[in-house]
């Protein structure tokens, strides 16, 4: 599953855009700084979301969207489409 597929399924699951969460993180005082684990245990207990979707959303409430070209333009399982993930929402797709 390439990691903009966890996003959109993360959205799907909790009806929120992964912007939304990651806004919402970032009220809750998550950043940087935060420790994954407990960034996953919010996002277990309020959204019911796994730990692939978690970290998918724990990286870009800690870094931002942009990930690495590893597998970018690659035809395996977890190829994404550009560097810069989409936080908008499906519906703006």
């Amino acid at each position: 599953m390439s990691f903009q597929a966890y996003l959109d399924a993360a959205e799907k699951k909790t009806g929120h855009t992964p912007q939304q969460l990651v806004d919402l993180a970032h009220e809750r005082g998550y950043g940087t700084e935060t420790k994954a684990g407990e960034i996953l245990t919010w996002l277990a207990d309020d959204f019911g979301l796994g730990r692939g979707h978690g970290m998918a959303l724990v990286h870009v409430i800690k870094n931002g969207p942009t990930i690495s070209d590893k597998h970018v333009g690659t035809t395996g399982t977890h190829r994404d489409e550009s560097t810069e993930l989409r936080l908008d929402g499906l519906a703006n797709r």
